[in-house]
């Protein structure tokens, strides 16, 4: 089997992945619930369209037959991933997502002995800000011996899209966490901290990214934290529903993205780096459909799985014209 399936294809990353994979000369096939969308989209690709939604187990396996790998782009991801990895492990395909939420990775471990023993793998965040901060964590590390504390923030410019908007707001209420001693636990929101992006220190929050769950994994610094610093108007308000799918390619161009970490190693040396790129929303949709490729063309391992574990540290850096400087301490 060689083809790939995108549930949520409609979505507004999703049309953008839909996109990238054609123009990979991948064998695609559109997914999602809205029939008429789905048509119109797949009869612009070029391509084949299913419509399925995800509440029954027999459909979404039924759906799933003949399909390699499954990319998830349909978020909030707390109502998808839970299905649609298990009808991936089931039906034999490799599951990847888009997703920025932490669920999507607790249910990855979950479910990463199942996956295993069925030879399948769990890659949520194959595109997106996972990708990019494993890829920069990534690079520091290999500059010192066993990584003891990682702090990292992201940097977040521009407008946000009204499906990450909504899931935004569904998960505003969860708590604020931290891995300290290789343990989650809860931090205070209110503290901040000043991370440099390339032009001076600047405050930025506390914030819960599911990289407390893949840095561990890859890195095993058992002390995390994670930031953001939002500039523009990326937290809208008013009504999300009535919110534009997402900025424009213009608002995209004039917003790129930027991250920033420091590593210390067990040793006691600090080193820090930073992260340039395009804006997000044109990175996931390259990202996530590059590791679709290259998952096709067999790069996969059984179980739960990193973008920078599974393709290297290099991985963001070969997406679009994304920088990574190295600033020893």
């Amino acid at each position: 089997m060689t083809r790939l399936m995108i549930y949520g294809a409609t979505g507004y990353t999703g049309r953008m992945a839909a996109a990238h994979a054609r123009a990979a000369g991948l064998d695609l096939i559109l997914a999602g619930r809205d029939e008429p969308r789905l048509a119109e989209l797949g009869g612009s690709l070029g391509v084949e369209h299913r419509v399925f939604a995800l509440d029954e187990n027999t459909v979404v396996h039924a759906a799933l037959q003949n399909v390699a790998v499954l990319l998830n782009c349909a978020g909030p991801f707390q109502r998808t991933a839970d299905p649609l990895m298990r009808g991936a492990i089931r039906a034999g395909a490799h599951y990847l997502d888009i997703a920025a939420e932490l669920d999507s990775y607790r249910l990855a471990e979950a479910y990463d002995a199942e996956a295993r023993a069925a030879g399948i793998m769990l890659l949520p965040g194959s595109g997106g800000s996972v990708a990019m901060l494993g890829s920069l964590a990534g690079r520091a590390a290999e500059r010192i011996i066993r990584p003891h504390t990682i702090r990292v923030a992201l940097h977040v410019a521009g407008t946000m899209s009204r499906g990450s908007a909504i899931s935004a707001r569904e998960n505003l209420t969860a708590e604020c966490l931290e891995r300290a001693n290789g343990a989650l636990r809860a931090c205070e929101p209110g503290i901040t901290r000043n991370f440099d992006f390339g032009s001076g220190p600047v405050p930025c929050f506390p914030v819960t990214l599911p990289d407390l769950v893949t840095l561990w994994r890859a890195l095993q610094a058992p002390n995390i934290s994670t930031f953001v610093h939002v500039s523009g108007s990326a937290f809208p308000s008013g009504e999300l529903d009535a919110l534009p799918d997402g900025p424009s390619a213009e608002e995209r161009e004039a917003n790129r993205y930027q991250a920033s970490l420091e590593v210390t190693g067990a040793g006691g040396k600090t080193v820090r780096a930073i992260l340039d790129t395009v804006n997000g929303y044109s990175f996931t949709p390259l990202a996530a459909a590059e590791a679709a490729r290259r998952v096709l063309a067999g790069k996969a391992r059984p179980g739960f799985q990193t973008p920078a574990e599974l393709f290297g540290n290099g991985f963001a850096e070969s997406i679009a014209d994304t920088t990574i400087q190295i600033l020893q301490d």
